[in-house]
């Protein structure tokens, strides 16, 4: 077994490389929820002082405008953002973009279960952005900052107009407190706990700027409203939602994660750290790309590269070679030896994604680990390559 290739030394501190929930800081433990008012109500006057020292610490880490209104919604990103088309749409002709599966997602809900029919799709493959030049400003606009599970990113808010008519509705869950949102240009934002500062599930963040609000109080849906999604009474917006007085239970020890890694991301140095650190993660894996004989990053364009879901492909053509389905026998292959030896968990590309690798490099991941990361991968693939894809061994000539 001479051939065999030689298993790095040096082993990642943290293997948790999964997109969500990801990586908890450094440090973390059980430890940190000591102050949890469990047990006690979330309507408490202690209750209400968790939920509102999470929105306060958001609004001065993420340099959200005060004439911004922040919530916490049940269900994550995904109610969050259901909460605004299911609130907002259907005064204006709709423009949704797509270039990965959760844009796909907000497609379906618009065009089968809202029925908006002046709707306009625009979508590109894994890999891609859709033509941004192509949205009108006249029209309602619903896109990913970020694409988690294809690792592109818009490149910035350029091609937002200032003067627009229509609202910017945008799912930011793997780009918040990775990436400077550009706050004027957007009217609403969502994003998830469990992501860049590495918080816990079901628990959603919506921020609403004063265009989206004034069409809160102007307009009225046509379809039944589910209580979660209820923003308005009698014409009005319902104020205390974004000052901490949630619409359902919230997990009051999720609520402490959450706090606790606000506070880290204080301590840092707040957002521009908390770049640094994404960015310096997307460094090191496009460093190690153009070095790599078989390693490719989905994203095609350097400039719309996300700095939290790195996503990989694999470009050997002795793989390329092979059909879709025994590609992503090979990754798999890959995936579960690095899951064996403890150095890597749940980096299997998206499963509507093209089959790869994908590494999370949000702030709650170490530089260090992503650098001793990459050679595991490295040897992952050559054990693999040599031991061949079940049903058929890679071309003989590839082990030359």
């Amino acid at each position: 077994m001479s051939n065999q290739p030689i298993k790095p030394t040096e082993r990642p501190r943290n293997p948790h490389f999964s997109s969500g929930p990801s990586a908890k800081r450094y440090g973390w433990g059980p430890a940190v929820l000591s102050e949890a008012l469990i047990g006690r109500s979330h309507r408490s006057v202690p209750g209400k002082a968790k939920l509102a020292e999470v929105i306060g610490r958001t609004r001065a880490i993420l340099g959200v405008p005060e004439d911004y209104r922040i919530a916490i919604v049940p269900a994550s990103d995904t109610g969050a953002v259901e909460m605004a088309l299911w609130s907002l749409l259907g005064p204006r002709g709709v423009d949704v973009l797509a270039w990965e599966s959760f844009g796909q997602e907000w497609v379906s809900d618009i065009t089968t279960q809202l029925r908006i029919a002046d709707t306009r799709v625009m979508t590109a493959a894994y890999g891609a952005l859709p033509d941004l030049g192509q949205v009108d400003a006249a029209r309602d606009v619903v896109f990913t900052w970020n694409g988690t599970t294809s690792g592109v990113r818009v490149p910035n808010g350029d091609w937002i107009a200032d003067d627009r008519a229509g609202l910017t509705i945008c799912d930011a869950t793997s780009a918040a407190f990775a990436m400077d949102l550009p706050w004027r240009k957007l009217d609403v934002v969502t994003w998830s706990w469990q992501k860049v500062l590495g918080g816990e599930g079901a628990h959603g963040m919506l921020v609403l700027g004063p265009r989206a609000v004034e069409r809160l109080e102007s307009h009225v849906p046509p379809w039944p409203m589910p209580k979660l999604f209820r923003m308005t009474k009698g014409g009005r917006l319902i104020e205390t939602i974004f000052e901490g007085e949630t619409i359902n239970t919230p997990s009051l020890l999720a609520v402490e994660d959450a706090i606790d890694g606000l506070a880290w991301a204080e301590e840092l140095g707040g957002l521009p750290a908390l770049i640094r650190r994404c960015e310096g993660n997307l460094a090191i894996v496009s460093d190690w790309v153009q070095r790599s004989a078989w390693a490719g990053l989905l994203a095609q364009n350097a400039e719309t590269r996300s700095c939290t879901a790195l996503c990989l492909q694999i470009v050997a053509p002795e793989v390329r070679a092979l059909d879709a389905a025994e590609q992503g026998r090979f990754v798999s292959k890959m995936v579960a030896l690095l899951d064996r030896e403890g150095v890597a968990y749940d980096i299997g590309a998206y499963r509507a994604a093209p089959p790869g690798l994908r590494l999370w490099g949000g702030a709650t991941v170490e530089n260090a680990d992503m650098k001793a990361v990459l050679p595991w991968l490295d040897w992952a693939y050559e054990t693999v390559r040599l031991d061949g894809v079940p049903g058929r061994p890679v071309p003989a000539a590839a082990l030359a």
